[in-house]
């Protein structure tokens, strides 16, 4: 079985230093029928409630500003600790650590059903914890979700994605969905398509579907075939990239706060940032025009404005500093383009 670390294990991050991850449990007790998780990783497991906190804390004061809570289901913290609303109770709890500089917190990989009104009232509640929530859904399609052993369907989702937006304005939901699982019919595809449409996500990632041998899913028939695997996910992506265009067109114009990382690795001349619905090394970035690189550090919070927007990044320019004894709440302008522009204040 895995090692589970504790705050009292050495730590070498890899990561920048003004970002870290934090995992809060490991394993998983789900039965979805094309994971294998479990089998390498074992039965669910909490840390203990006031390691994670430690870890946190002592992050923070070596300068981290933005803590990420991972797990294979981050929604299950505490249950097995015998903790109702486990996750809620430990944002919270991170939401207070004191901090001589502000500081982010957000949480991946939510499992849809553990996504409880606690939940999301915490995080409307607290202005550290970043209006995000990452809840992979992998289908819409009742009869697929069921061979996938995940239950729900595109309209319990749609209901849960409502419910997740009033309670909390302006919040960026990201998803994934595996194209071509078995049995996925013509129609189950144009189902999921329909959904994605109407849900409109910030951010979603599509798997092609492929067989593993020790998963539960290697054994049911109706396999779709790989090409029909390969379009189906080319054209879900395609409709993810009419959406994300729409909804970035959308922000040019407003004015956010973003946490500065570094001399972009891609263009190699602009400098990056990431408004906080954006978590790191998974959704998109904004490059930073007309920079002076002597005046910019990474880790820095900053106010930057839309002038241009693309497909799933955005341009602008640096509008001022954020001192860290600015007021730390975000206030959610009203729509001017649309129902979801927003734009996040210090």
């Amino acid at each position: 079985m895995p090692y589970l670390y504790h705050d009292l294990t050495p730590r070498v991050l890899s990561t920048p230093r003004h970002f870290a991850y934090i995992k809060i449990a490991e394993g998983c007790d789900h039965p979805c029928s094309f994971c294998v998780i479990p089998q390498f990783r074992g039965k669910f497991r909490s840390r203990r409630f006031e390691s994670v906190v430690a870890e946190a804390a002592r992050l923070f004061s070596q300068g981290v500003r933005e803590i990420n809570l991972i797990g294979q289901d981050t929604t299950s913290y505490g249950e097995d600790l015998g903790i109702k609303d486990g996750l809620a109770h430990l944002l919270a709890r991170l939401a207070q650590i004191e901090t001589p500089h502000r500081k982010w917190i957000r949480f991946l990989y939510a499992y849809p059903n553990r996504v409880t009104q606690k939940l999301l009232d915490t995080i409307a509640t607290h202005e550290s914890l970043v209006p995000y929530i990452d809840m992979p859904l992998q289908h819409a399609s009742a009869s697929v979700l069921g061979r996938m052993k995940r239950g729900g369907s595109g309209d319990i989702f749609l209901k849960l994605l409502e419910r997740i937006r009033r309670t909390i304005p302006g919040i960026a939901i990201r998803t994934s969905m595996i194209a071509g699982f078995p049995g996925e019919t013509a129609a189950d595809f144009d189902e999921l398509c329909e959904f994605v449409r109407a849900a409109e996500f910030d951010h979603l990632g599509v798997f092609s579907y492929s067989d593993e041998e020790t998963s539960g899913s290697f054994h049911l028939d109706g396999k779709v075939d790989g090409r029909t695997v390969y379009n189906r996910r080319r054209r879900l992506l395609a409709i993810q990239r009419e959406i994300s265009r729409a909804r970035n067109r959308r922000r040019v114009g407003d004015e956010v706060t973003v946490l500065v990382e570094g001399p972009s690795q891609e263009t190699g001349l602009l400098w990056e940032a990431r408004m906080p619905t954006q978590a790191p090394e998974i959704d998109g970035v904004c490059y930073i025009n007309e920079a002076d690189d002597s005046l910019l550090r990474p880790g820095e919070f900053r106010r930057f404005r839309v002038t241009e927007a693309r497909d799933y990044d955005l341009i602008g320019s640096l509008t001022g500093a954020i001192p860290d004894d600015a007021p730390r709440h975000f206030r959610i302008l009203p729509a001017r383009h649309g129902p979801q522009a927003t734009s996040h204040l210090p």
